[in-house]
């Protein structure tokens, strides 16, 4: 059976959002984050970055989550929330999939990196440190942001979702970014983010996923 290696407040939710949706039996071990918000050292010994999600099934280790989604899929997915293949939705979901993590997140965490500065600094530091890091803030990372939520109100302008007419892998992957925002900066003015988040968050299967894996926040 597979089991995931699930942290709190983290992106492996999206893990047991997509199972549920295949109604995959699965188990869960759970790991709290230590004061400092970073993951457990037992974690490491799943595997050596110690870092969640993980996947252990069958003595197979598999890390990062674009990789564990495309295992899942590939083993359990039965051509399920992937457009057919070859097609332009499908190719929309393939994008979506891996600059999920490697696009559209980065400038979300560096946002974060940035607050958490001048918050640890040295009490003299923080005015100083705090003034610089919301320019770099300003002048670098919110126009990138903007950049990206143009590009998701865009991409599901159509019919809703990010690769065809349908939930696809694509929304499953794209919603901790989308949700990641929302908490930062809202959707007044992106009725189509808006609208996308209140329909996956009405999915049994989403809810299913919640509440095993527990509820998070975001910092």
């Amino acid at each position: 059976m597979i089991t995931i290696h699930h942290l709190n407040n983290s992106r492996s939710q999206r893990v047991l959002w997509l199972l549920e949706e295949l109604g995959i039996a699965y188990e869960v071990k759970r790991y709290e984050r230590t004061k400092d918000m970073q993951a457990p050292k037992e974690l490491k010994q799943i595997h050596p970055l110690g870092k969640s999600p993980v996947l252990t099934e069958d003595g197979r280790t598999v890390a990062e989550t674009g990789a564990i989604v495309e295992y899942i899929l590939a083993r359990y997915g039965d051509g399920r929330l992937m457009p057919t293949e070859g097609s332009d939705d499908y190719w929309n979901a393939r994008h979506f999939l891996h600059y999920a993590e490697g696009s559209a997140m980065p400038p979300l965490f560096l946002m974060l990196v940035l607050e958490m500065i001048p918050r640890r600094a040295p009490f003299f530091t923080k005015p100083i440190l705090k003034a610089s890091m919301a320019k770099v803030d300003a002048m670098l990372v919110r126009p990138q942001i903007a950049l990206h939520l143009d590009h998701w109100e865009d991409a599901i302008g159509k019919s809703g979702w990010f690769a065809g007419p349908e939930l696809s892998i694509a929304d499953i992957m794209m919603s901790f970014p989308v949700e990641a925002a929302a908490h930062r900066f809202g959707y007044d003015d992106r009725p189509k983010l808006r609208d996308f988040l209140l329909r996956i968050h009405d999915r049994p299967a989403y809810r299913r996923g919640l509440k095993r894996g527990g509820p998070y926040t975001y910092a």
